[in-house]
């Protein structure tokens, strides 16, 4: 059997999706999965070793250039891509037109079939048209966490029972650097996700007292100027690292002993890398993205953005609570 998973961005949703290919192959070893992707994130896919061939689009940029050559070329060629393989499965995990569009596009075997989500849930991406634009339009729950929304959705479109233990994800962790270390995820592209320059730097001096080096990422001017005076308050246990890409980032973070950010596409890596991980929410929707199932992950804050001391005492639950074998 041959599945293609249409993921397209942003990047926490397609982090959040790749529990899918763990529930696939546990009841299809010998399905061939592809995945299709925004550029922007077709490097991080690669790394789930899981994923046959991931075919990048660029529907964002081509939007800028609609009619230019570039644009007409490269989408000639994604479509071209799309129509290698014949697929006994096309799974629209966006539930939005331009990815149903993309579905549609894709080559299908003699019985195969599209499937999305038939219906809206609560704070989850969802344009009605896609109900009229693919085969199968599966029923959800009006309130459900987004993982198990993309693994219910598999599991309806493949006929394989709905999953209910925790979700395992593709990538894994490498030897803890010396001394350990805890990546803060800052950036966020929404200001109303942002955490309190002083909060971050009451949380770094808590972690550098307790051995802890402190990582700041930064993906750009703005993120690398915040930083970088977080990480001057902080002193000099706290480091700011080089702007990179996330197949990099992801290389740092298997290195790494725990993560704090705020709700973000990289707050969600490390989730998917089973560190202890604490992540900050200023607007109740934990329950739709946050951590669950691990007693080592966890959200803190939802009403409003939590204090710096809650945050210290949800760090310190979650690092005690990390599995026996980190505790050497």
């Amino acid at each position: 059997m041959r599945v293609l998973v249409v993921k397209l961005s942003s990047l926490g949703d397609v982090v959040q999706t790749l529990p899918v290919l763990h529930d696939i192959h546990a009841h299809f070893p010998a399905a061939a999965i592809d995945w299709v992707v925004e550029e922007s994130f077709a490097e991080l896919v690669r790394q789930a070793p899981s994923v046959e061939r991931v075919i990048p689009i660029a529907q964002r940029r081509w939007c800028r250039a609609p009619l230019s050559r570039r644009t007409r070329g490269e989408r000639g060629a994604a479509q071209a891509e799309l129509r290698r393989e014949a697929y006994d499965a096309v799974i629209d995990f966006q539930g939005l037109v331009k990815s149903a569009v993309v579905a549609r596009q894709a080559r299908l075997a003699p019985g195969g079939f599209t499937a999305t989500y038939g219906n809206r849930s609560e704070l989850c991406g969802y344009e009605w048209p896609v109900r009229y634009l693919l085969q199968r339009k599966l029923p959800m729950p009006l309130r459900i966490h987004a993982v198990a929304r993309a693994r219910l959705l598999a599991a309806q479109a493949l006929g394989y029972p709905a999953p209910d233990d925790a979700p395992v994800y593709p990538w894994t962790l490498n030897a803890t650097a010396s001394p350990p270390q805890v990546l803060l995820a800052h950036g966020t592209t929404r200001a109303d996700n942002e955490w309190p320059a002083s909060d971050w730097v009451a949380l770094g001096r808590v972690l550098a007292s307790q051995g802890f080096d402190v990582l700041l990422p930064q993906a750009s001017p703005l993120e690398e100027e915040f930083a970088r005076r977080v990480a001057a308050d902080i002193g000099g246990s706290a480091r700011v690292l080089p702007r990179m890409g996330l197949p990099a980032l992801l290389e740092v973070m298997r290195g790494c002993s725990g993560l704090v950010g705020v709700d973000s596409g990289v707050a969600h890596m490390g989730v998917a890398l089973d560190l202890p991980v604490v992540e900050i929410f200023s607007q109740p929707r934990a329950w739709r993205a946050g951590p669950v199932g691990r007693a080592h992950q966890c959200s803190v804050g939802g009403d409003g953005a939590p204090s710096a001391a809650q945050v210290i005492a949800a760090w310190n639950g979650c690092w005690e609570a990390r599995p026996v074998a980190d505790l050497a």
